[in-house]
């Protein structure tokens, strides 16, 4: 018998909220409104500084990090391993996000952190994206050569812990004369992406999970998660208001069938 997948609603909550009591609430706030979720995995990606009181707050909410240091204790100022998240309690991380790329973050650093992480424990939410969309479609290849360098050297029994998250950045809201993507690019881009995966893996790439993100929100959660191909989504802004949020979760639950 087939193994399900089960869909996944991950937050990226970026830079936000300014207080840990703030955060403290949007969890709580979320996790009354999600008391009879039992099919969807529900994710939450808080700055560091919050990981550790909020993951004590609900059962049903897993914590991730957006981001994780690929080497080991040490003269590394300012970092955080993956080690050290996986020994607080976190399970998901984020790595490669278009805002750590365009910081200088290059294929190569991805693939080591995502290498760190499942070696310590985690499981990494591998971001690709394109930022424009040219006529002759060469963004095609460069998100073929995102998950070729990101995952290379990476095992086929890891397959299970690694999702790959689409986030198209010219639909991100931060990006200047953003658009909207549709169901319609989702779907195109996950088979692409799939296609990729099992060209590498072979049928161990099914058990990776492909998400949807870029300005998704709780009107627009229902056609990407029934006509976008994907397995889930990566949420940003609208992941900061809980009752929102708690839409997108429940929209997710009730497609589950």
């Amino acid at each position: 018998m087939e193994k399900v997948i089960k869909k996944i609603i991950c937050a990226n909550w970026k830079m936000n909220p300014l207080t840990l009591k703030e955060a403290e609430k949007l969890v709580n706030d979320i996790a009354k409104n999600i008391t009879t979720i039992k099919k969807t995995e529900i994710a939450v990606c808080p700055p560091f500084l919050y990981l550790e009181k909020l993951r004590k707050i609900s059962k049903k909410i897993i914590i991730g990090a957006q981001d994780a240091f690929p080497g080991d204790v040490g003269a590394f100022t300012g970092e955080v391993s993956a080690e050290m998240l996986y020994l607080l309690g976190t399970k998901y991380v984020i790595l490669g996000h278009s805002e750590r790329r365009a910081l200088g973050e290059t294929n190569d650093d991805v693939n080591k952190k995502i290498k760190a992480s499942i070696a310590s424990g985690l499981y990494p939410i591998l971001c690709v994206g394109e930022r424009t969309r040219d006529e002759s479609h060469d963004y095609f290849n460069l998100i073929k050569t995102q998950l070729e360098v990101c995952l290379s050297g990476i095992s086929k029994n890891s397959t299970a812990k690694i999702i790959v998250a689409y986030e198209p950045i010219w639909a991100i809201s931060t990006t200047p004369d953003r658009r909207d993507a549709t169901a319609d690019d989702s779907r195109e881009m996950a088979v692409f992406i799939r296609k990729n995966l099992f060209d590498k893996f072979g049928k161990d790439a099914t058990q990776i999970r492909v998400l949807y993100g870029g300005s998704v929100n709780e009107k627009t959660a229902g056609d990407f998660l029934e006509n976008g191909g994907v397995d889930g989504l990566l949420v940003g802004q609208a992941s900061l208001d809980a009752k929102k949020f708690s839409t997108i979760i429940k929209t997710c639950e009730a497609l589950n069938k």
